[in-house]
């Protein structure tokens, strides 16, 4: 059973509550001063205070996605890294589907009904990053009526670590943008999730760093450019949007504000502004000072000439420790014309999916304002 299993939760919240009673139940006959008394005092409060601890961090790992799988709880993360393919282009191509599920457990098998979400493996042509990607099709794009319509389309990020998985299960921004869409309140959207750790366990900031793993370059060519040439998403230059939570919100308003040619809008959820200089990043910019303030979006929108796109950040007055950073970035780029800013305030809310959960119908539907696209071919 994996680390996120609803049944390795219930199974430790079970152990938690039974070793629980059994230590009340027990406790009279230990109560002697024997070594075996003792031992056994110790030996039942050890075992529920582990219980209950696991079950504890079970619940928080399910809520915030700090890791994915055991390998990765114990620092034996399996994932792709940054590979160099030189049969890429020889090959598959930059684009390989490798499965696929429903958008929506209760849509039914059909994918012209429910949509469907494909796992992919893009290979980089430009930064040689290999990555694993979940791609969200609408109804529409299975529909015969629709064969030669094209879509907008959003690349969505997690936070740090994180996994691709949970904008899917736990996020859920297929099942979100498919009853918006039934529901007529935004467009059908094809939705490209993964997390912006493309070097696990190396916390990239979205950065080109010089050296190594080319990120930005990665997010902002390599991806669009090889989505766009397996599907049928939108040519239009304001046909791609972006979104993310956390480290995957920094990213999601870092690309739209230096490549708004590619991105014509970029939501941060949760987002901070700046990229840090921790453990999990190490020396993303190896002292070239340019590279340091160009990631460093203060500095971006106050002496870079303003770009022409969309973003949209969002806080919560309590719960969320951006809320007065948020407020500033709104004041900075409300005097940067053409870039526009929107943002979701809400009165309450922590740093995890719950928050996010709420935020996201609101997102997808700032995103279909902004994009172009849609379109028969």
């Amino acid at each position: 059973m994996g680390l996120t299993s609803d049944k390795v939760l219930a199974l430790a919240v079970a152990a938690g509550v039974l070793l629980f009673a059994g230590t009340v139940w027990l406790w009279p006959r230990l109560a002697g001063r024997s070594v075996r008394a003792v031992l056994g005092r110790v030996g039942l409060l050890l075992a529920t205070q582990v219980a209950v601890f696991a079950a504890v961090g079970l619940v928080a790992n399910q809520s915030f996605g700090f890791y994915g799988s055991w390998a990765d709880l114990f620092g034996r993360e399996g994932g792709q890294g940054v590979v160099v393919d030189h049969s890429a282009d020889a090959g598959d191509g930059p684009l390989r589907v490798v499965g696929e599920r429903r958008a929506a457990p209760t849509g039914g098998a059909r994918p012209e009904v429910s949509g469907r979400v494909e796992e992919i493996r893009v290979v980089g042509r430009t930064s040689r990053i290999a990555s694993p990607a979940f791609v969200y099709l609408p109804p529409e794009y299975f529909q015969a009526r629709h064969r030669a319509r094209t879509f907008p389309a959003a690349v969505v990020l997690t936070g740090y670590p994180g996994t691709a998985e949970a904008l899917v299960d736990k996020l859920h921004y297929p099942r979100t943008a498919l009853e918006l869409a039934k529901a007529g309140r935004m467009r059908p959207m094809i939705l490209v999730m993964l997390r912006p750790t493309v070097a696990p366990p190396r916390d990239t900031e979205c950065v080109d760093v010089p050296g190594g793993p080319q990120t930005e370059t990665f997010f902002a060519k390599d991806l669009p450019e090889a989505v766009g040439a397996h599907y049928r998403v939108d040519k239009g230059p304001r046909s791609w949007g972006v979104v993310g939570n956390s480290t995957g919100g920094y990213c999601a308003l870092k690309l739209a504000a230096h490549h708004p040619d590619v991105y014509a809008a970029g939501a941060g959820l949760s987002a901070y502004y700046d990229a840090p200089n921790d453990p999990t990043t190490g020396d993303l910019f190896q002292g070239d000072e340019g590279r340091r303030k160009g990631a460093d979006l203060w500095w971006y929108l106050k002496h870079k000439p303003a770009p022409d796109t969309s973003l949209l950040v969002t806080s919560s007055r309590t719960g969320e420790t951006n809320y007065k950073d948020t407020l500033k970035f709104i004041e900075l780029v409300k005097g940067k014309r053409p870039t526009r800013i929107s943002s979701i305030i809400l009165e309450n809310g922590g740093h995890n999916f719950n928050t996010w959960r709420r935020e996201i119908p609101a997102t997808l539907r700032w995103l279909d304002a902004r994009l172009d696209g849609g379109r028969k071919a």
